[in-house]
């Protein structure tokens, strides 16, 4: 598809070096900070770990300051599914690069 620029990188930690951690943006249920707390921005990459088990803790604790959440309204609701997980933050990235 001409919009999409694909890359490759080897594994995790070559990605990482190769990014400016201002273009970070990692989600978890594992924090408090809420997704529209983040400033997304054009170049932001969106990180989201397996649906089964979420980012490493070892990603988490690096990068805390960089970790947001879907608040859950409802206590016993432990998380959304990964796929509308993504939507949710992928709309509101779009949302703010749009709106500037």
């Amino acid at each position: 598809w001409q919009f999409v620029s694909i890359r490759h990188w080897q594994n995790l930690d070559e990605f990482l070096e190769a990014c400016d951690e201002q273009n970070l943006f990692f989600f978890t249920t594992k924090t408090t900070r809420s997704y529209v707390e983040a400033s997304f921005h054009p170049g932001s990459f969106l990180i989201f770990g397996k649906e089964t088990k979420g980012l490493p803790e070892e990603i988490l604790a690096l990068y805390k300051e960089r970790c947001y959440t879907i608040p859950m309204q409802n206590p016993n609701i432990r998380s959304l599914n990964l796929a509308m997980s993504a939507g949710i933050i992928l709309y509101e990235a779009l949302r703010q690069i749009d709106t500037g």
